[in-house]
């Protein structure tokens, strides 16, 4: 949280389980965070660590059935998110809260053009004439890197690559100029040189309008670059968090250190071999009640093994969820009031 300024998005305690016909899964069990404007906070952690799921339950993007939201509170500037009606529910979704999604042919309707998607949420949210929303739609597309914006309107999904349909998306998430901004994986598909485009255009973003941005990814060092603060995420919880200059040189979690230990590059140029994560994620047919990370931690204990650790701070803004202490590689001193 960037020092004195109230959070724009501020969740406590969320929980999300998916019900099947062989029980439940628990897909997010008690995620709390906040996120001030113009503030970039990076969520990183294996997949199925509960990452996508975690940000698309905040604005009940999930299908219901299966899943609900069984727990939590969500305040977006101040208005919890889950008593709102349906129809101020969707005048911040897509508007005001932007998202990004993972798979751009599943979020793009094959049966109508770029153009047409793209002027839809300006018409909505913005109330702009068909020829404004149009002009502004061609301007997205160019802000994103696709050539001849004008004419590309006109075209369908299905005649963009990849990496475009990726470049469409991120360009309707910020059509309306939204306060928040969920990213999931919004530049895997793209080339090196259109990523460092897009997250120039999201610095932009941030510093002119003061949009808070979540960014979700797998990729640390981008994190590294572009986030002030980081979530780590496993089984559906968070396992760290913190300043992204604290975290990267003194991960306190030993989740935290496997993920940076797998860094290409990391470990020097004798290393040949990339590291990886020894064992599985946990299936989650129930909320932990031990830590989840325990049948795969070097340092576990007998009480990781029976009791969920709290989330308790360790320096200014950075608090753990384990037991393990790196500084004495004893049990740590649980804080009286955690």
């Amino acid at each position: 949280m960037l020092d004195g300024t109230e959070p724009v998005l501020d969740v406590a305690d969320l929980r999300t389980v998916f019900r099947t016909r062989d029980g439940g899964v628990y897909a997010v069990n008690g995620v709390s965070f906040s996120i001030a404007p113009g503030e970039v906070l990076g969520v990183v952690g294996e997949s199925g660590s509960g990452k996508s799921v975690t940000m698309m339950s905040l604005m009940g993007l999930l299908p219901s059935p299966p899943a609900e939201v069984t727990g939590g509170r969500v305040l977006y500037q101040g208005r919890d998110v889950r008593t709102m009606r349906k129809a101020e529910l969707r005048r911040i979704r897509g508007g005001e809260i932007g998202f990004v999604f993972q798979d751009p042919m599943t979020s793009l309707n094959p049966v109508f053009t770029v153009g047409f998607q793209l002027m839809e949420p300006l018409r909505a949210h913005l109330r702009l004439s068909k020829a404004k929303a149009r002009a502004r739609a061609a301007e997205l597309l160019r802000l994103v890197g696709i050539p001849d914006p004008e004419a590309r309107l006109d075209d369908y999904p299905h005649q963009f690559s990849g990496g475009m349909r990726q470049r469409v998306m991120i360009a309707m998430a910020l059509s309306c100029d939204p306060k928040v901004l969920i990213a999931d994986e919004p530049t895997t598909a793209l080339d090196v040189t259109i990523q460092a485009q897009i997250v120039e255009l999201m610095r932009d973003l941030r510093a002119k309008l003061g949009t808070g941005i979540i960014w979700i990814t797998h990729d640390l060092d981008l994190v590294a670059e572009i986030a002030d603060r980081v979530m780590v995420m496993y089984a559906g919880q968070v396992v760290e968090h913190g300043p992204v200059g604290a975290l990267f040189a003194d991960p306190q979690h030993p989740y935290t250190r496997a993920l940076l230990a797998t860094r290409p590059g990391v470990g020097g140029p004798r290393r040949r071999r990339l590291r990886v994560i020894e064992g599985q994620p946990p299936r989650l047919g129930a909320p932990p009640a031990a830590c989840p990370f325990a049948p795969r931690c070097r340092h576990v204990f007998n009480r990781c093994r029976v009791e969920n650790p709290p989330r308790m701070p360790v320096g200014e803004g950075h608090d753990v969820a384990c037991w393990w202490d790196p500084e004495t590689d004893f049990p740590r001193r649980e804080p009286a009031d955690a």
